[in-house]
């Protein structure tokens, strides 16, 4: 179990960001929280059931790369002709399969190299 408090504190994270984030994510499913004294968060699935590229696209879902992305009116005048959205979408596609290839599993399998960092971190 973790708390908004502690993680802002440990990686200097705005708490009013990270409390959007932790109720963005255990609305998704991804973790489950606790309200009140001894409350927090924690993972509502195991590690290896977190597939990364998922995870992306749920946090990520509203952002736009570029003005054309968005289903919105694009005021870019060369967008009819334009080659690079192609390129872009090729790229953003590619960036995806990687990040579905691996789990959160796969990015914590060193636990005792990070549990080691967290610690010297919540001393410093």
């Amino acid at each position: 179990m973790a708390t908004i408090g502690e993680l802002a504190d440990v990686y200097h994270i705005s708490r009013n960001h990270l409390m959007k984030v932790v109720h963005h994510l255990g609305q998704a499913g991804y973790i489950e929280t606790l309200r009140g004294k001894g409350g927090g968060f924690l993972l509502a699935r195991a590690p290896e059931e977190i597939n990364i590229g998922a995870l992306v696209r749920c946090t990520e879902q509203h952002s736009c790369l570029v003005e054309c992305f968005s289903n919105q009116e694009c005021d870019c005048r060369i967008n009819p002709a334009c080659r690079m959205k192609g390129v872009l979408n090729q790229a953003i596609d590619a960036f995806y399969a990687v990040l579905d290839q691996y789990s959160l599993a796969d990015l914590i399998c060193n636990e005792r190299q990070l549990t080691r960092l967290l610690t010297d971190l919540r001393s410093a």
